[in-house]
């Protein structure tokens, strides 16, 4: 059994150690059961998670009762996405609760740190209209029946849903939000084909919810055989994504069965700034191409003008093919693609045996790790543990190097190179 071969009980006892409520004479029973490998590769893990083992997306703020826990987290740095009109201050909170004051801070401190990012996810975006140059804001009903598909003759369907909000005035809020968080991402946000509004609340169901939950999501209601309009989805990303060009920030972006609309979504707004080839920069070799060299390269470190698309992009918990990601990653995209990998996600189910194809795919300077959990606390320590052992084991990496990797990615991606 090699150094990153261990078994799921070994890797919980690696990855909870410091976060188990278990008594110290069970702790220590668990510690002697781990063999000589499995205790190389659990210091291995434990160096790691000082190094590198940073969560690039979670919404733990969709438990609030959970964020307690963070402080003994083993992971230092969580990304956490806003989603909704429920979680946008929630984010914002706990942020200003563990915040990160400079690029460096994570690194020379034992308190964990929280990098916000605020957005509007694909699944809510019927809640939005677009107002942006209207000059009439249209009610509720014809809002939801222009953008929801098939068309809704469902009144009373339509009534449970909320008042939809003004897309100018959450872009508004969103930047206040962005500037107020020097390190703040724009997500999550994205296109969603699969997705499907969830019915009201039955009587007995509501009664049974659980209150500690943030509101606002699906929360295991029936669904309803509603979508929301891919044309409108889209309205409602390239704003977002806008407004991340325009501060230079990063954005975390949701693909289900869209990855080909997303990349067409965001291949309209570099329209024109494609990266010049290597042939192409040794022909121009007069002073103007020279500075039109130079000008290209600033686009990655944040430009003094803003530009219509973010500088960084994360696909999160990508799901797409292995043969897709030659459309990203082409050398003329002006977009430094990242490509995060979750445990819940990604190495679950029949869909496991892609993700290792794709991972193998993916240049090392472009894979990152996430939890995608909906909590805080040991849980999401594991599942980001998790997600860091199949990454290391499918790249051939030592967890040592590995942490080296995945947090200078992490790092790059969020603060730019």
């Amino acid at each position: 059994m090699g150094a990153n071969q261990i078994s799921i009980r070994q890797l919980d006892l690696v990855l909870h150690r410091n976060t188990s409520t278990e008594s110290p004479t069970v702790a220590a029973m668990g510690d002697q059961a781990l063999d000589d490998d499995a205790a190389n590769a659990a210091n291995a893990a434990n160096i790691s998670w000082q190094r590198g083992v940073f969560d690039a997306h979670c919404h733990p703020t969709d438990t609030m009762s959970s964020i307690d826990h963070l402080p003994a987290m083993k992971a230092k740095v969580l990304t956490i996405m806003a989603t909704r009109r429920e979680d946008q201050a929630l984010v914002d909170q706990v942020a200003a609760r563990f915040p990160l004051s400079d690029t460096d801070e994570y690194k020379h401190s034992a308190s964990k740190f929280v990098v916000p990012a605020f957005g509007w996810h694909p699944w809510f975006s019927y809640q939005m209209f677009d107002d942006r140059s209207a000059y009439e804001i249209p009610d509720a009903m014809t809002h939801y029946k222009t953008v929801l598909t098939p068309k809704v003759e469902d009144v009373a369907f339509l009534k449970t849903l909320p008042e939809p909000l003004s897309l100018a005035q959450f872009l508004t809020e969103t930047e206040a939000r962005l500037r107020k968080h020097p390190f703040a991402l724009v997500g999550e946000v994205g296109l969603d084909k699969s997705f499907r509004l969830p019915q009201e609340w039955l009587p007995d169901e509501a009664q049974s919810r659980d209150p500690s939950l943030t509101p606002g999501s699906r929360e295991g209601r029936r669904l309803s055989p509603y979508r929301v309009q891919l044309a409108h989805q889209k309205v409602i990303l390239e704003a977002q994504l806008r407004l991340a060009g325009k501060l230079g920030r990063p954005a975390s972006v949701h693909s289900v069965q869209a990855h080909g609309a997303v990349h067409e979504v965001l291949q309209s707004l570099w329209a024109g700034h494609e990266k010049m080839s290597s042939r192409q920069k040794k022909r121009r070799s007069s002073a103007a191409g020279a500075h039109a060299a130079d000008d290209e390269d600033k686009i990655h470190q944040g430009p003094s003008s803003p530009l219509p698309f973010p500088p960084r992009i994360c696909m999160h918990s990508y799901s797409g093919p292995a043969d897709f990601l030659r459309e990203f990653l082409n050398h003329k995209v002006p977009i430094d693609v990242y490509f995060s990998f979750s445990d819940v996600i990604n190495f679950s189910g029949p869909s496991s045996e892609k993700a290792i194809d794709v991972v193998k795919a993916i240049p090392d300077s472009k894979i990152l790790i996430e939890s995608d959990l909906h909590r805080a606390g040991a849980e999401m320590d594991g599942r980001l543990g998790s997600a860091f052992q199949r990454v290391c084991d499918i790249k051939k990496w030592s967890y040592e190097r590995g942490a080296e990797i995945l947090g200078r990615n992490w790092r790059c991606f969020v603060f730019g190179s």
